[in-house]
Order: C-alpha cells, then sequence, then structure tokens
C-alpha cells in the first residue's frame, strides 16, 4: 500500500467519480475546464489522478481558451472532407486534442488559437480559431 499525504490531510477529497462531470456554478457558459493538482500545481485536461505526483486531489478551473497549436494532422477518413486534429499547448500548460476551424493546409504549428466551442457535437472536441500571427518564442 502506498501512503499518499494527502490522504490523511484531506480524507474527502480528491473522490475519481465527479472529475469533470459537474460544472462549478463560477464557471457558467462555454468554456474550457481543466484540472490543476493542489500538491504540486500541474495543470492537466481530463485526468483523474496528476501525472506527475499521482495525487488525486484536483481543483477544476476554467481556461483562459488561449493557446498555440504544437501538431496538428490532416484526416481523411471516416469523413466526406478532409479535417485536422491538433495537439494545443494551452496558456495555463496542459495540452488539448482539438480541432481548428478553416482549411487543414493552413494550420501549423506555432499558430495562435482561441477557444471557440468547449465541446464538438460529432467528435466531443474542443474547437478553436485562429488568431492573427504566430507566437514567435516558442518556434
Amino acid at each position: 500500500m502506498v501512503y499518499h499525504p494527502g490522504i490523511a490531510l484531506h480524507p474527502g477529497i480528491g473522490s475519481a467519480t465527479d472529475v469533470l462531470d459537474n460544472v462549478p456554478e463560477e464557471h457558467p457558459g462555454d468554456v474550457l475546464l481543466f484540472q490543476r493538482c493542489r500538491w504540486c500545481a500541474t495543470a492537466m485536461y481530463n485526468r483523474l489522478l496528476c501525472p506527475v505526483c499521482a495525487g488525486s486531489d484536483l481543483l477544476t478551473e476554467a481556461s483562459a481558451g488561449t493557446g498555440v497549436v504544437r501538431h496538428s494532422t490532416v484526416i481523411h477518413r471516416n469523413t466526406p472532407a478532409a479535417r485536422n486534429v491538433s495537439l494545443i499547448e494551452m496558456t495555463e500548460g496542459f495540452t488539448v486534442r482539438g480541432r481548428v476551424m478553416g482549411s487543414p493546409a493552413t494550420i501549423h504549428s506555432g499558430d495562435r488559437v482561441q477557444l471557440s466551442t468547449a465541446q464538438d457535437p460529432v467528435r466531443r472536441q474542443p474547437v478553436f480559431q485562429l488568431v492573427d500571427g504566430s507566437y514567435g518564442g516558442w518556434n
């Protein structure tokens, strides 16, 4: 049995049953929610345990919705037209997989994006739109 200090200090916190099921009332509308570990402050998206310290004491926060495209792939299967799937590095420090609106050929690593819709009704992924200019500091 592994001892985690959070169990003794916070016995009721960290149940994995409702990680992102209940949207806190202070985050209404179309926002992208993520978790932050209370022990090591690592930001993550849609996890049950912290990938750094394996803690289960996660705090749900709302993202500002801005990020940078880290990788983009064009997919041609199971769809009538080509679509992209991109890895977006958010300003809070976590990475999320989503779709960027626009022509798949015009989306490149380093492009800045803004959240458009928190959940695509078909693929259930966040949808982003391009913001003018690329962020040169991360290229």
